[in-house]
């Protein structure tokens, strides 16, 4: 066991009885207000509930925007937000957020649904100083986001049999707004011709897999480059016409400028986890797509 998930085990106890204490003051009670509560962990995960159930869900994000989910760590109120919650929709992949929290939530609320988001998705090995474990960034890939849709959509049904119809039908609508953008990135990535795109952390794996592409991390096993290392992805960089480096806000760009410097390049920044899954994945494709010179 790590230091911070010995730290957080440490102080549950506490927490548990903060949360306690505070869900009768802040917890959302479902006969009042007639909303199935559902917790997320990252900010995608927030438009695909909201988007299948409509007006019928209330969403509690447990990783806000700008926040780190391989490290963040959750607050007593929002523990007690969580104590109130009908269902915890869990990305399922390996996310070191949820390896440390998914249980000590379920603790605190043994009687909510854990839907697992990754079920039925292929994962990837490796990915975030790997540890055995696979790349956890699922949802980078409109193609698994359809399958995260459709596990969503089916928890609901099992929380809310009585809207049924209304989660198929929004789920359904959703789906055909991925399925068109699945179909407008795949073409304009292969228009593009882009086979290698350089990034800061590995997050786009799964995008990389499924429109043709390969990702190549500057960090190795999450950690900082070596001299060597940085070397060798300039001289990669070159060799590919690679004309951009991509990092995320969520992390130092150092290594990214070091590399862009040296070929004359640019970083972009772009987020794995901004709400908006729609118009950041086409943005972030048409980034890839443009990341070579031509």
């Amino acid at each position: 066991m790590g230091m911070q998930e010995s730290l957080i085990t440490a102080v549950f106890a506490v927490f548990l009885l903060m949360a306690a204490a505070m869900a009768g003051c802040t917890g959302v009670d479902r006969q009042d207000s007639g909303e199935i509560v559902v917790a997320v962990t990252v900010p995608p995960e927030q438009e695909f509930v909201e988007r299948v159930g409509g007006d019928h869900v209330r969403v509690i994000l447990l990783v806000p925007p700008g926040a780190d989910p391989h490290t963040y760590e959750l607050s007593p109120g929002i523990l007690a937000d969580v104590a109130g919650a009908d269902m915890y929709a869990v990305v399922g992949s390996g996310i070191e957020f949820e390896l440390i929290w998914r249980e000590k939530i379920a603790t605190l609320n043994p009687d909510m649904l854990i839907v697992d988001s990754s079920r039925g998705i292929d994962l990837i090995a490796g990915g975030d100083g790997d540890h055995g474990r696979p790349d956890p960034h699922i949802w980078t890939s409109p193609k698994n986001a359809k399958v995260m849709v459709g596990n969503i959509r089916d928890g609901l049904i099992a929380v809310d049999p009585e809207n049924a119809d209304d989660y198929r039908r929004n789920a359904d609508a959703y789906l055909e707004e991925l399925d068109a953008l699945d179909a407008e990135i795949a073409g304009a990535l292969a228009e593009s011709g882009v086979k290698t795109v350089m990034v800061l952390h590995s997050s786009w794996a799964y995008l990389a897999r499924d429109y043709g592409f390969t990702e190549v991390s500057i960090e190795s096993e999450g950690k900082e480059p070596s001299p060597q290392r940085i070397e060798h992805l300039i001289r990669q960089a070159k060799d590919e016409q690679i004309r951009v480096i991509f990092a995320s806000p969520e992390h130092s760009v150092r290594s990214a400028e070091v590399i862009a410097d040296a070929i004359g390049g640019r970083v972009v920044l772009v987020s794995p986890l901004e709400k908006d899954y729609l118009s950041n994945t086409r943005h972030v494709a048409t980034a890839f797509a443009q990341s070579t010179w031509p």
